[in-house]
Parts: C-alpha cells; structure tokens; sequence
C-alpha cells in the first residue's frame, strides 16, 4: 500500500511539474494535475464495463478463450498433450 501511494504521489508531481513547465501558471498546472486523473479514472470505468462484455460475450458463445483466460486454457491444453 505504501508502494503505491507513493506511485500516485510521484504521477501527481509529474504531472504538476509538466504543467507548470509547459504553461508557466500554477493554477492551470493544478488542474491539469486534477484532471488528468479525473479523466483516466471515468474512461477506465466505461473500458472496463467494455471489456467486461465482451468476456460475457464470448462466455456465452462457448469460447475458451474468453478474455485474460486463454494463458490458463493454453497451460491447460499444453499439460494434456504432454500428459
């Protein structure tokens, strides 16, 4: 946990950092800096519900290979062949 707030405390002062350098005002560094996140954080909710249904999707036509699964399946299959 401490690892990663201190992740997010060093993005917050580079993005502070590049805003101010690029616009030379504080007050629009800060909200680039607030932004920024602001932003990433809504388009990761609507990429995530995406993705999500498109596992669904797959899910429901059988696939095998529905989304982040295909590593295990191919293990899977792999150890079958070999066993």
């Amino acid at each position: 946990m401490v690892k990663s707030a201190v992740f997010g405390l060093i993005h917050v002062v580079i993005a502070f950092t590049i805003g101010y350098l690029l616009t030379g005002s504080i007050a629009i560094a800060g909200l680039m800096t607030f932004l920024e996140p602001l932003a990433n954080t809504i388009a990761f909710y609507f990429f995530d519900r995406y993705w999500q249904r498109r596992i669904d999707r797959r899910r429901a036509n059988g696939s095998e290979f529905a989304g982040h699964e295909f590593g295990t399946a191919r293990r899977r299959a792999l150890a079958l062949d070999a066993g």
